[in-house]
């Protein structure tokens, strides 16, 4: 009998109710308690989801994220919030984003908050986890309270439970040293914690125990993998048996190391990792138990279910009860139920498959494996033709569009002149100062501005009364923007739901779903554009909102897009065509609205690419296939203009170090950039690269709602300084802002512009 298990279950909750929880929380409008209890009903509610399920995970429930829940596990928190009185969530809270609620931070005497954890991307996906700190003086302390609290929870539920952590080396790999010290020193006063944790959920009853290790898919040099040696040698004593999961690619010269750590079980991604299987099936002790990742955890499409029966029915018959089947990952990375969704085209509803869909689609399998084909027979029909149906839509393949294609060539992507001499008549066009000001973009959204959208969306107002609305916002945004003295402005984004929500509504290819939020980070949600089929644009997306604003001003406006790689990163892709086929729809698309930019007079324009880093392969050896058409696919959408017009790319927490010669050929004339969280950590790859156009590093971290000061802002800028010529510095915060809110953006944007000023007057 094949035995059924999960990952780990969406945690925001089918009307993200977890987000509207915890912004209530922080705002002080709510209590402890309610939080606590809205996180106690969704556990309910996701287990109860998942009921069919040999094995239920516990502890894939996150307030904010679950590498930080494993720090609160571990006993590592930074000495900055050491001794802070009161709650351990608030705390937590400090931790994640630099402060809890109002009255919890009164009574903890620290009003001003702390510096918030650095934030980064979760491997290739689009959430974002806070990173660990180490030091060589690190130390550990088990807290299990909060995985305890839920396993009761589960008990009391009658759920089989099967806890979630991380693994002892994905944590100690995913984290950062903040002296310099080797964090790989660490795993000896690491392990006994992680010992303490296995006995103390065997004494609670738990026979399985999910210990996730996906940092076994990337390349690991000798070093990290002897660290896997010793570390579930020493582990394997635990009265427990061990899942060793790992997912998001394919083990490949790892899969005897694998295959041969002392734990009960192995997960594997095999849909990502297919090519694994045959080498491991010769490899796996003959005692241990194979989990395959069947059904995809990353993306919305439907499961080929008889194709992967076809695969997995000899798996079974040569492995019999040792097979376990499971989605290929967490699903906290797709929408929680499809159901939900009433207004989707049908026609393409018909093809998609969100979590509870998803785990439907493994019962299905199972069954099929354990009972045969026929006992399913019905279901597996409908599957196949919603399959057929998808591959053979007239929507799907436009012969234009793959036409265009075919006529791409290298002049797409070259700039007329050179950067140095772009500079020089963008500088006598543009005519700003030294430490030029500028924002990403977004500015807040209201309650008003959300309130409108809400009701165009509904039909209770018109178009021209939506439009008379936002204008009357982008108004407000370009006055409060010349009050404080910036230097080249934004109109606000006031009629965009989302950096790639609402370009994708505008481009043939694309369709919505209503209720498809997936959690990015904390209480941000998402919705991403489900891409379908080919893309081109009908009309200009932009242009008109960007010339009223420039109407407004004599300071120059910067139109805003987001690039094609972000785009195609950020929504959920079609798995019918390569990656690289869609992004350069992308950007002849995007090209079209850049031109148009461009003649309707708009000198600056930012092309976001947010997640350029985000689509890398995991393997360093794979990197430059995909680096060659992602920085082609931009360099297509960005250069097609004049000289004198100034194209900026903005990028947030991504490591880019690595990839900054690729991030050069980009040919942006400015870049701006995520530092501040990381305090300039970043811009180390400036020590040996002499990176050629100018750069924005972020000064403000707008994940936060702390206030940075002047003094900050400017001993940031300096550190810049040391490794980019002052000449080619702008001062900017490091995002967009419209997750925040007025009162917090005025006065960090009053310090920043002060901030420039003494930059002026003091760096030469």
């Amino acid at each position: 009998m094949a035995i059924t298990h999960n990952l780990g279950f969406p945690r925001i909750g089918a009307k993200r109710e977890l987000k509207f929880a915890l912004e209530s929380y922080w705002k002080g409008e709510s209590t402890l308690d309610t939080l606590r209890a809205v996180g106690a009903e969704l556990r309910a509610r996701h287990w109860q989801a998942q009921a069919d399920l040999d094995l239920v995970p516990v502890g894939d429930f996150a307030f904010y994220d679950q590498m930080l829940d494993m720090s609160f596990t571990l006993g590592h928190l930074p000495k900055r919030v050491h001794g802070l009185k009161g709650e351990s969530l608030d705390t937590y809270f400090r931790v994640a984003r630099g402060r809890s609620a109002p009255a919890a931070e009164a009574q903890a005497g620290c009003t001003d908050g702390v510096a918030a954890g650095e934030m980064t991307k979760w491997f290739d996906t689009n959430y974002h986890y806070i990173v660990p700190e180490f030091t060589a003086a690190t130390e550990f302390k088990l807290d299990a309270s909060r995985l305890l609290e839920q396993l009761a929870e589960a008990k009391r539920q009658g759920v089989n439970a099967k806890p979630v952590i991380i693994g002892p080396v994905t944590y100690l790999a995913l984290g950062k040293s903040k002296d310099g010290s080797d964090r790989l020193a660490l795993l000896d006063r690491l392990l006994p914690v992680y010992a303490e944790l296995l006995n103390t959920l065997a004494a609670h009853g738990v026979q399985w125990v999910q210990i996730d290790e996906p940092i076994l898919v990337t390349e690991l040099d000798e070093t990290w993998r002897h660290a896997f040696e010793i570390a579930y040698h020493e582990l394997k004593t635990a009265p427990v048996k061990l899942l060793l999961a790992t997912y998001f690619g394919e083990l490949q010269d790892q899969r005897y190391l694998a295959a041969h750590l002392p734990v009960a079980g192995l997960h594997i991604d095999a849909v990502r990792g297919r090519d694994d299987l045959v080498a491991l099936l010769n490899l796996l002790p003959s005692s241990k138990i194979l989990s395959l990742g069947v059904i995809d955890g990353r993306n919305i499409w439907k499961t080929d279910l008889n194709a992967v029966l076809d695969w997995l029915e000899p798996i079974q018959d040569q492995l019999g009860e040792r097979l376990w089947i499971a989605p290929s990952c967490s699903l906290l990375h797709v929408p929680v139920d499809l159901d939900s969704e009433r207004t989707l085209d049908p026609e393409i509803r018909s093809w998609l498959a969100f979590a509870r869909q998803k785990l439907n689609e493994l019962r299905v399998l199972a069954t099929a494996l354990n009972q045969g084909r026929e006992a399913v027979r019905a279901e597996l029909d409908a599957n196949r033709a919603a399959i057929d149906s998808r591959r053979q839509s007239p929507r799907v393949n436009d012969p234009e569009v793959k036409a265009s294609l075919t006529r791409i060539d290298a002049r797409l992507g070259r700039r007329q002149s050179p950067y140095a001499d772009r500079a020089a008549k963008q500088a006598g066009l543009l005519n700003l100062p030294e430490f030029p000001t500028t924002t990403i973009g977004s500015f807040p959204q209201t309650g008003e501005i959300r309130q409108a959208r809400r009701q165009f969306k509904a039909g209770t107002i018109d178009e021209a009364t939506y439009v008379e609305i936002m204008r009357g916002e982008i108004a407000r945004c370009v006055r409060e923007q010349e009050a404080l003295g910036l230097d080249v402005l934004v109109h606000g984004e006031a009629e965009r739901n989302d950096m790639v929500e609402y370009f994708g509504e505008q481009l043939a290819g694309f369709t919505f779903s209503q209720f498809g939020w997936v959690q990015s980070y904390g209480s941000r949600c998402v919705k991403p554009p489900i891409l379908f089929g080919d893309i081109r644009r009908p009309k200009a997306m932009t242009v008109d909102w960007i010339t009223y604003a420039q109407s407004l001003t004599d300071k120059p406006m910067k139109g805003m897009l987001t690039g094609p790689v972000t785009i195609l990163n950020w929504s959920f892709v079609r798995d019918d065509q390569p990656r690289s086929v869609s992004c350069r729809q992308l950007a002849l698309a995007m090209r079209e609205e850049v031109l148009d930019l461009e003649r309707a007079g708009v000198r600056v324009i930012q092309i976001d690419e947010a997640a350029l880093r985000e689509g890398l392969p995991l393997r360093r050896s794979q990197w430059t296939d995909y680096l060659d058409w992602a920085v082609e696919c931009f360099r297509i959408t960005a250069n097609g203009v004049s000289d004198a017009t100034q194209i900026h790319t903005h990028m947030c927490y991504s490591e880019f170090n690595d990839i900054i010669a690729s991030i050069a050929d980009m040919d942006a004339d400015v870049i701006t950039i995520e530092t501040s969280r990381s305090d300039m950590e970043l811009l180390d790859a400036f020590d040996d690269f002499s990176y050629p156009n100018a750069i924005g590093p972020g000064v403000y971290d707008i994940h936060s709602p702390n206030i940075p000061g002047e003094a900050h802002m400017v001993e940031l800028m300096r550190k810049a300084a040391e490794r980019i010529p002052a000449q080619r510095l702008w001062v900017n915060p490091d995002c967009g802002l419209k997750t925040r809110q007025w009162s917090e953006v005025i006065p960090a944007l009053t310090n920043m512009v002060a901030a420039a000023k003494t930059l002026r007057a003091t760096v030469s």
